[in-house]
């Protein structure tokens, strides 16, 4: 049987095996009609493969398990494990046993079990291949000879390497890199070929890589001589015979089973080289079986490798950058190499492995290369790009000149526009005072002048765009300082407008008008648009941060605060520590970095980390005071953020001195009815209602309430903190009705976007005050909610969800069943195990919960045990006062129980200690009121058994 007919047969029989049995005899029929022999040819073979069910089931040859052969000697090697296994031979790991020298090799051995003389000749033909060449990027030949039992072996140098490709792949080497190391292979092919040897077998996992990134060749063991006369007369192997090159890398000729040279060679080498840049080899199969192979190394034109990374992977995955990039630098000079190397006739090929080489290495160089038409253009091209430095360097020189021209024009231009500007705000200023000096004494209204001075502007620089913007800009600012923030953003949208009709609008400018309507958009609680407005110039800052470092500074500082309101914790921080680095390591602005200090210190106290935040509140300070000792606005804030952090942790004291220092300066620089002031009342009328002054904190908190409606509007977010702060009042007070309609008002308020962070803790005191009121349904959900809200923001592990927990099994154990609520706080015991004080606090108020809850459950004896510890509590810590106290009303009502004379005393002793220290009354004092009412003398109230659990209708989850 002929070449030709065997391939015809092979390629139809994979067909068929693959097809269902009706198929199969459709597409025999259609055979049959045009070559009956060969449809019986084919028959022969299926019925052979039906009939016999163990065809080729067993082996030709068992071999011994891997490991049994380990420890044995070959001639004076001793076999340590197995590296690999080939068609006719095993590579083991062996070391030298004589005693000679001690050495590591790679030994190459026949199979056990192949006898087969041709196989003997071929092993005989490696040694003697491996004998001739000396090259180091080859696998040296150390030794060879047949031992005692007639097994022959070669002893060669032992490489620790893996195949080029994934040495490649794992390193994502540049392209160069790769090159470089085909080089190597080329190398030593080329010096194969020059002693007259063909590898025949060249692909990846014959070709390692070293940790020292050398090539290494290996397995010459299906090598050709060129010189051997046996071999030139049986040139063409006999198509059954069991082909011993890899199919993926073989050349067309060595498929036909024509004769092979060292043009062979070279294709399985494009092969290569293909794999090793693109990561993919050249074919794309429309099913994986070796006669489609075949098909393709025979009829398919090898594709442009740049073609092949464009159109993805198999996958289908979408092209990466990486590779759209890849195939920019493979288009043309490399596409061509590859083509080149993969012709299907080898005449078409390189010549030699030195001409594939020398393309390579031109490529490398920039030169062009040899299989390319050598146009004028393509070299000039290469030229440019081989000695692009000093062409470069020329053109800059050239274009340098005309440079100087042009930035000696533009200078001008700038520096009359400069001038224009200055001028715009000289006359301004000059206008501002000619207005004031007709105005009484005693009379003089700042905001009316800035009115006046801005229309006198807007009429005299009517055709100087980019003056006027200047000029609204600074007026914007100046009502921005003075808490006219609508105002402000009408001028800065003015701003806006007229800068959108200037072409080249200064970088300065533009940062500084971005930013300053950034702030009044955040003043005015818009900080989501905010957000969208500062986001685009980022770019523009980024170019800018070395020029104009505190410009670009207080842009991040701006972006970061809407950022923060907007609960985008991780980008506020990285743009408050872009300010901070900008603003103390290259403008050197101590006071830019307090501003930073402050606010990385707010973030901190915003996911609940307040001794970090309290620590970096006194930072900041102390690096203002040491830069000024005047008033200054960021004194104002550092001293707002301190004294209510410090209020959050129950130094009182503290808080009060922060909040009264603040209050002093910023009455001194803007007023009692600015913005900034009104924060600062509300704060202290909080710290008042805190100390237990309920008539003072009332009257101070409707004053700002009505004061902040006014300023900044009804759905303003602080609006929204005053209503909440009346709500606290009105608990206090014991006016349920009024906490819930005041909370309800701050929920309303703080549903908009851009107060969301404040969302949960509203709806903390929301469903809290209802539940208070009866409405414990209604509570539940506000909880509930606020519970989502906080998780989702902080995760569930955060204190304020798990306070919300317990809030919500108190009621349960209240209102539907104590034995459920039981349950839930029986979980959260277990769950509050951090350190801390926050933590200790947390823990001991869901221990307090878990007492009372035992006393709704008839169990006494469990209460006072879960009481007792909570009766003294925390003594460090301010904040656990008022859980003392409940802890001990709880146990005088247990008193109350077995001995109303003994309980009555106590709760009569926790009383006045209470009056003494809360003269005004409060929520404590209410609950002690109502214990001593029910606690009478003279009844008998005997402990009783502990309940059953009742079958009662269970809270929604």
């Amino acid at each position: 049987m002929d070449a030709v007919r065997w391939r015809q047969l092979s390629s139809l029989l994979d067909q068929l095996l693959e097809m269902p049995s009706d198929q199969r005899s459709a597409r025999l029929a259609q055979l049959r009609a045009a070559d009956a022999t060969l449809a019986d040819d084919l028959e022969r073979l299926l019925a052979h493969e039906q009939e016999s069910q163990d065809f080729m089931a067993q082996p030709l040859w068992t071999a011994a398990p891997e490991d049994s052969r380990a420890g044995t000697h070959i001639g004076p090697y001793r076999l340590l494990r197995q590296l690999g296994e080939g068609g006719m031979g095993e590579v083991w790991l062996a070391e030298r046993a004589d005693g000679l020298y001690q050495r590591q090799v790679a030994l190459k051995l026949l199979r056990s079990g192949y006898a087969d003389p041709g196989l003997r000749q071929r092993f005989s033909r490696e040694r003697e291949i491996l004998a001739r060449l000396q090259h180091p990027h080859l696998a040296q030949l150390l030794d060879a000879g047949v031992d005692l039992q007639g097994q022959p072996y070669l002893a060669l140098a032992y490489v620790e390497g893996e195949p080029i490709t994934d040495y490649c792949q794992r390193l994502q080497l540049p392209l160069e890199r790769r090159l470089q190391l085909m080089l190597q292979v080329c190398a030593v092919v080329s010096h194969a070929h020059a002693n007259l040897i063909v590898h025949r077998d060249l692909k990846p996992s014959n070709i390692l890589v070293t940790t020292a990134g050398e090539v290494k060749l290996l397995d010459f063991g299906i090598a050709k001589l060129l010189d051997d006369e046996q071999a030139r007369a049986n040139a063409a192997h006999p198509p059954t015979e069991a082909r011993a090159f890899t199919l993926h890398y073989a050349a067309p000729e060595q498929v036909r089973g024509a004769p092979v040279t060292t043009l062979t060679d070279v294709y399985s080498l494009g092969v290569v080289l293909f794999e090793v840049i693109t990561g993919r080899k050249p074919y794309r199969l429309r099913r994986v079986s070796d006669a489609e192979w075949e098909r393709s190394i025979l009829e398919v034109d090898a594709p442009r490798a740049s073609s092949v990374l464009l159109r993805g992977d198999i996958t289908d995955a979408a092209v990466t950058p990486a590779a759209r990039r890849l195939a920019r630098r493979l288009r043309g000079d490399l596409d061509t190499v590859l083509l080149k190397a993969l012709q299907k006739e080898p005449a078409q090929r390189y010549a030699s492995v030195e001409a594939l080489a020398q393309d390579l290495q031109r490529f490398l160089e920039g030169r062009p290369i040899q299989a390319r038409p050598q146009r004028a253009l393509y070299r000039l091209r290469k030229y440019l790009g081989r000695h692009r430095w000093g062409v470069a360097l020329a053109a800059v020189v050239a274009v340098v000149l005309v440079a100087l021209a042009a930035l000696a024009l533009w200078q001008m231009q700038q520096a009359r526009r400069e001038i224009a500007r200055a001028q715009a705000m000289q006359d301004f200023t000059i206008g501002l005072f000619d207005r004031a000096a007709g105005v009484r004494h005693g009379s003089f209204d700042v905001r009316q002048l800035l009115a006046t001075g801005q229309q006198r502007g807007e009429a005299e620089l009517a055709d100087q765009p980019l003056p006027l913007a200047n000029l609204e800009g600074v007026i914007g600012r100046l009502r921005i300082g003075m808490g006219d923030y609508a105002l402000a953003l009408e001028t800065l949208d003015r701003q806006r407008a007229l800068l959108e009709q200037v072409k080249d609008v200064p970088p300065d400018m533009q940062l500084e008008a971005v930013t300053q309507r950034g702030r009044a958009l955040r003043m005015l609680g818009r900080s989501r648009e905010c957000v969208g407005h500062m986001t685009p110039l980022q770019a523009l800052a980024g170019e800018q941060q070395q020029a104009l470092p505190s410009l670009v500074a207080e842009f991040h500082a701006q972006l970061g605060r809407c950022q923060q309101l907007l609960g985008y914790r991780d980008e506020a921080r990285a743009a408050f520590e872009r300010a901070l680095s900008l603003r103390r390591e290259v403008a050197h602005d101590t006071t830019g970095t307090a501003e930073s200090l402050a606010d990385l210190a707010a973030l901190e106290n915003d996911v609940g980390n307040a001794p970090a935040a309290l620590a970096g509140y006194r930072q900041a300070l102390q690096l203002l005071q040491e830069r000024t000792s005047d008033r200054h606005p960021q004194r104002v804030t550092l001293h707002r953020h301190l004294g209510e952090t410090l209020a959050a942790q129950g130094d009182l004291d503290g808080a009060e001195r922060s909040l009264g220092e603040a209050w002093a300066d910023a009455v001194a620089l803007y007023g009692e009815d600015h913005p900034e002031t009104l924060t600062i009342r509300r704060l202290r009328a909080s710290l008042a209602l805190q100390r237990g002054d309920l008539a003072q904190a009332r009257q101070a908190m409707l004053q700002v309430h009505q004061l902040t409606r006014k300023a900044l509007g009804e759905q303003h977010r602080d609006t929204g903190q005053t209503w909440h702060a009346l709500g606290r009042a009105a608990l206090e007070r014991g006016d349920t009705a009024a906490a819930v309609d005041a909370f309800g008002r701050a929920v309303a308020i703080w549903r908009q976007p851009d107060a969301i962070g404040l969302l949960p803790q509203g709806l903390y005191d929301y469903g809290s005050a209802l539940a208070d009121g009866g409405r414990w349904q209604d509570g539940l959900a506000a909880l509930r909610e606020g519970r989502q809200w906080q998780a989702a923001q902080r995760g569930d592990g955060d204190l304020e969800v798990l306070r919300a927990d317990r809030r919500m099994a108190e009621i349960v154990g209240e209102h539907v069943d104590p034995w459920q609520a039981g349950d839930r706080l029986a979980a959260l015991m277990r769950q509050t195990t951090r350190n801390g004080p926050d933590a200790r606090l947390q823990q001991q108020a869901v221990q307090l919960a878990w007492g009372r809850n035992l006393l709704r459950m008839d169990q006494p004896v469990e209460a006072r045990r879960a009481l007792q510890p909570l009766r003294d509590g925390d003594a460090m810590d301010p904040r656990s006062v008022q859980l003392r106290w409940l802890a001990r009303a709880s146990l005088g009502q247990l008193d109350c129980a077995q001995s109303p004379a003994r309980g009555r005393a106590a709760l009569l002793a926790l009383q006045a200690e209470v009056r003494a220290q809360r003269p005004q009354g409060g929520c404590v004092a209410r609950q002690i009121e109502q214990l001593l009412q029910a606690c009478t003398p003279g009844v008998a109230r005997g402990a009783r058994r502990p309940a059953e659990r009742p079958p009662r209708a269970t809270a929604a989850n």
